[in-house]
């Protein structure tokens, strides 16, 4: 019998001993696949599909720390990004961890197509800014924030962690009839449960979902995360955990898991559209108002993020310092773009990008 306040050292190695694969759950599979095909469809459509990248990532961030009440905003977030001001809130600092991960974890799988325990570790370590590694002390319960009930306490003991990610490892790069998609569900479940880390472990888990993704070839790029889906249906996602802990209900878990890849997939697919759509009638626009300034190097510089500022110009050689001030100071009088003062420096938002960004 499962007890929550006993470490589940018991855990069950991967795959389940029961059937996922079902009528209903694979019905649910077409309908997920089908929606990450016609994402991966609108990005390859795009003329640069690297160009939001470090919007779509600055997101995720935003939205994956909240998860773990770790709030800050998309507009700090975007401006930190951006300005030269050192960052003091602690929050939005805990964010650009979470984003500098994501770019390690990319880098690392382009080097080497594993996901290994040792990748693991060093995306908790980027995330939480520290060099514990896996749990090596007792203690760690996750409990009910608001009654303090203890609902689950993780595998104890290093070396039982270490197996247990040993098989994990094991389970995600053996060549079975899974599907990659159910597969992935049970990756993120396993991960969660085994809970290494003393901290980080959700951030982390939602890292592995995105490099399991490009792994299998289902994403060609990082453009896709669950962080947003999670927040707005939070008590089914750990509900949905807690079910396959207490009673094995895989089926709740993987349709779960299912539609929040399917609804995440449309919603990636319509705001890449719509960011698109916008860019291309911002440099119409631009072309026709004040042709002087346009090129499509500026308008690639200005979408990148929704601030900027005149050092990203030069960087992309469309001007010098002062040259580069005077096109965003007409950007600004024509009506592209608003300025403020961060520090000592003037930053210049793209307004029209941020409200179909704030959208969703």
């Amino acid at each position: 019998m499962f007890d929550p306040e006993k470490p589940y050292n018991d855990l069950p190695d991967l795959p389940p001993a029961v059937n996922i694969e079902t009528r209903a759950i694979l019905k649910r599979v077409i309908a997920a696949s089908r929606a990450l095909s016609e994402l991966k469809g609108a990005i390859n459509r795009l003329p640069n599909p690297h160009l939001f990248l470090d919007t779509i990532n600055l997101q995720e961030a935003q939205a994956s720390t909240a998860i773990e009440n770790i709030i800050t905003t998309q507009d700090e977030l975007f401006r930190a990004s951006v300005a030269d001001k050192k960052i003091e809130n602690q929050a939005t600092k805990e964010a650009m961890y979470y984003k500098d991960a994501i770019w390690y974890a990319i880098d690392a799988l382009k080097r080497e197509p594993f996901l290994t325990t040792n990748l693991f570790i060093d995306i908790a370590g980027i995330i939480k800014k520290n060099t514990a590694g896996i749990r090596n002390v007792p203690g760690t319960q996750l409990k009910n924030p608001v009654t303090g009930q203890i609902y689950y306490t993780p595998p104890e003991g290093e070396l039982v962690i270490r197996e247990k990610l040993a098989n994990l490892e094991q389970f995600i790069h053996a060549k079975d009839d899974i599907d990659p998609l159910i597969k992935l569900a049970l990756i993120h479940y396993q991960f969660e449960a085994i809970h290494p880390f003393f901290d980080g472990n959700g951030r982390t888990g939602r890292i592995i979902v995105l490099l399991y993704l490009i792994l299998q070839g289902l994403l060609d790029l990082p453009v896709l995360y669950f962080s947003k889906y999670i927040i707005a249906r939070k008590e089914s996602y750990y509900k949905c955990l807690q079910g396959v802990t207490e009673s094995h209900d895989w089926f709740s878990w993987i349709e779960y898991v299912l539609d929040m890849i399917e609804k995440t997939s449309y919603e990636g697919k319509i705001t890449l559209e719509e960011i698109d759509q916008l860019m291309i009638e911002f440099g119409e626009e631009i072309q026709e108002k004040i042709p002087k300034v346009y090129s499509g190097d500026l308008i690639d510089t200005l979408f990148r993020l929704p601030y900027t500022k005149r050092n990203d110009l030069v960087k992309a050689g469309i001007g010098n310092l002062k040259t580069s001030g005077n096109y965003l100071h007409e950007l600004e009088f024509a009506g592209f773009l608003k300025s403020e003062k961060v520090g000592k420096e003037k930053l210049y938002i793209i307004f029209r990008l941020m409200s179909v960004l704030q959208k969703r």
